[in-house]
């Protein structure tokens, strides 16, 4: 079944020979991983061809909405981000003695099976058994609530785990982290 664009990427995307579903959610995690110039602007994954997890999930599910695919939703989920799910990020948290890190992560349920498409390879079975707290969003949601929720999740975990670096120092380790994955 042949799917609808907005305006503003339909010719981009029809002159990729993209027309359904499957087709875009394949193009989507052949697309780098990288934050966009603008994060309010959920377009910029195809025009800027990169995206993170919450860009282009939410991209995917902006699309749903248009084209009324009520059997897809948007996820915010934490996990616990460690070297056996993450192995580029090993020597990060090994420097810095951490077992792990919750990490937000954005991802689509279909008909309720989680399914992942930050990037080709990316494999939602290895996060599962680390997954600390789910909840559905709406795309506009990891735009700002998606990093507030993310960072008084680690505010709490911090707390009540008597870490003892402060909220800034693992912030960093994390975008640390972060910067590894870039692909």
């Amino acid at each position: 079944m042949n799917i609808l664009f907005h305006n503003n990427i339909k010719n981009i995307l029809l002159s990729k020979n993209i027309h359904t579903w499957e087709q875009l959610t394949d193009y989507v995690s052949q697309i780098p991983y990288g934050r966009n110039s603008n994060r309010i602007d959920f377009s910029l994954v195809i025009k800027e061809n990169k995206g993170t997890c919450s860009s282009k999930h939410a991209f995917l599910k902006d699309i749903a909405i248009f084209n009324e695919l009520h059997h897809v939703d948007l996820k915010l989920g934490i996990y616990k981000m460690n070297h056996i799910n993450t192995p580029k990020i090993k020597n990060e948290l090994t420097k810095n003695h951490l077992k792990y890190i919750p990490e937000a992560h954005c991802y689509l349920t279909i008909h309720n099976k989680r399914k992942d498409y930050t990037h080709q390879d990316a494999d939602i079975s290895l996060l599962e058994n680390d997954i600390l707290y789910e909840e559905s969003i709406l795309p506009e949601q990891v735009i700002q609530y998606k990093i507030d929720f993310h960072k008084n999740y680690m505010k709490n975990w911090i707390k009540d785990n008597n870490i003892q670096n402060s909220f800034k120092e693992i912030w960093q380790i994390r975008e640390n982290c972060i910067k590894k994955l870039s692909y």
